[in-house]
């Protein structure tokens, strides 16, 4: 494998971490918590899905908390939250597409991690991709008391599986490089933002008519 990879794994997990901890630190001023409540929601919409990942792949501790440098992402994309709210909400729009950067970022670095350090299945490995993708906005909404937004919202998991996938597939076919790590987490990025800006759902079921 390139030896650039452990310089691209870190580079995705820092910028998943930072941009997912605006999003979680908007949900806990929202919700009106106080300093120390939008830094854990922050924490854990940050570094819940890398623990995830971690844990199922059995890689512990878990580096989200043992490296510094992402515990400080987290952390630092909290307290820009707190103190800058304001500014952060008026420009949801724009969160929305760090967002969808951070969905491709944590898609990718999920399964290079599974696929190149721990050799595990393909299949397992696309999902260890989406967990790590969609597992800490699910830890947040669900310590925020609210429906997860992987469950309602427009197509998220969706454009994380297929960046996994590509990833993988790169891999079993031995051309894994690092312009094609770049290339998934652009497509699901891009996936994302299509999928908000024209209202793509996954189905949903039929309403009966006795409702």
């Amino acid at each position: 494998m390139p030896t650039s990879f452990p310089s691209a794994q870190l580079a995705l997990d820092i910028v998943g971490v930072f941009v997912f901890a605006l999003s979680g630190g908007l949900v806990a001023v929202k919700k009106r918590f106080d300093l120390f409540g939008v830094l854990v929601l922050a924490c854990a919409a940050a570094l819940g899905g890398g623990i995830l990942r971690d844990l199922l792949i059995g890689d512990v501790p878990p580096v989200g908390i043992s490296d510094w440098r992402l515990l400080a992402a987290a952390a630092l994309g909290g307290l820009v939250t707190f103190v800058y709210h304001p500014g952060v909400e008026r420009i949801t729009r724009f969160v929305r597409v760090l967002d969808a950067a951070g969905l491709g970022a944590f898609a990718v670095a999920g399964s290079l991690k599974a696929v190149t350090t721990h050799g595990v299945s393909p299949i397992a490995a696309v999902l260890v991709g989406v967990i790590t993708a969609v597992g800490g906005g699910v830890v947040r909404d669900l310590l925020a008391g609210q429906v997860p937004e992987v469950l309602r919202r427009e197509l998220y998991a969706v454009p994380a599986m297929l960046g996994a996938a590509l990833v993988v597939v790169a891999a079993q076919l031995g051309s894994l490089q690092d312009w094609v790590l770049w290339t998934a987490a652009g497509l699901v990025f891009a996936l994302r933002l299509l999928a908000v800006r024209l209202d793509l759902n996954a189905p949903t079921p039929l309403r009966s008519s006795a409702t």
